[in-house]
């Protein structure tokens, strides 16, 4: 399958209002398709802070400059300064992403709030985190949404089962290899998973002697081997629609002589059956460059 799908993850205020015009005006004069999952609720970017006591943090931030991408401002948002409404302030710009034909989706309600938490959540707080997410989608696109894709690859047995029971037609909530059925303590949800199969610039670049200069080249020797089941890359708004912009330039422009088609996360799923689609655990575990903990896919069964 010669699909890689772009999924674009927004963190922040900053990112909505900056990083996704860019990123639009990008992917149409690539003719490239995506799927934007935006956080819908307040910027609390600063309240990340207290992940310095996580293993590997220090780490990954002195090699990507974490204020440079995110900005003063955005670092005090949840602390110093209060969080900017990111769904109050910028419905015009997720509405512009949709009628310029991309895919929108859930990203989270409170990105941090999500990410540091979730994990270790119960059923209840769980459900109001996601269901305030649905309803301020529905708010601004006056449409129920389709599509979850949980802020940093945090999730939890009770975000997996309202998946299904909102009747997402699929979520992206894992790092993995191809699409699967989740299970958990062998409980099956029947919403596919779609995880993100490629590492992403932030785990990659100061690693291994891969710089800016030659993580795309790195990237594009990676999908350059054949896999049967496509791609799915993750970027940020913050990111790719930003300073790294030339490299996902670069990266658009290689993928694209390799042969591959550039999807939005729909028209990927498009190319499998959920019926026939393996089944695979959902577990916690590691991915090379990024700290803490994430959801994986795991074993097949």
């Amino acid at each position: 399958m010669k699909k890689i799908a772009l999924k674009i993850d927004v963190d922040t205020y900053r990112g909505t209002r900056e990083g996704v015009p860019r990123l639009v005006e990008v992917l149409q004069r690539h003719h490239a398709q995506a799927s934007f999952y935006f956080s819908l609720g307040p910027d609390h970017t600063g309240r990340a802070i207290k992940r310095v006591f996580r293993p590997g943090f220090m780490k990954k931030v002195s090699r990507t400059s974490v204020l440079e991408h995110y900005g003063f401002k955005t670092l005090m948002y949840g602390t110093l300064l209060p969080g900017p409404d990111i769904g109050r302030n910028c419905a015009d710009i997720m509405r512009s992403v949709r009628d310029a034909g991309f895919e929108v989706g859930i990203h989270c309600y409170d990105h941090i709030r999500w990410q540091d938490h979730v994990a270790a959540k119960d059923a209840d707080w769980t459900k109001r985190e996601m269901q305030r997410a649905v309803d301020r989608f529905t708010e601004i696109f006056g449409e129920a949404p389709r599509a979850h894709a949980a802020a940093g690859w945090q999730t939890n047995r009770y975000a997996l089962r309202q998946t299904q029971h909102l009747g997402f037609d699929y979520s992206s909530d894992t790092r993995g290899t191809q699409p699967f059925i989740p299970t958990w303590d062998a409980e099956i949800i029947a919403c596919p998973q779609l995880p993100t199969t490629l590492p992403t610039l932030d785990e990659l670049i100061g690693r291994d002697g891969i710089t800016m200069e030659n993580v795309a080249q790195h990237l594009l020797d990676i999908t350059g081997k054949p896999s049967q089941t496509g791609h799915v890359y993750t970027l940020h708004a913050e990111l790719e629609g930003q300073k790294w912009m030339p490299i996902f330039e670069q990266l658009l422009q290689g993928w694209q002589e390799q042969g591959y088609q550039l999807v939005s996360m729909r028209e990927y799923l498009q190319g499998f059956k959920p019926a026939d689609l393996p089944r695979y655990e959902v577990k916690a575990g590691t991915v090379d460059g990024r700290s803490g903990m994430l959801a994986v896919q795991g074993q097949n069964g």
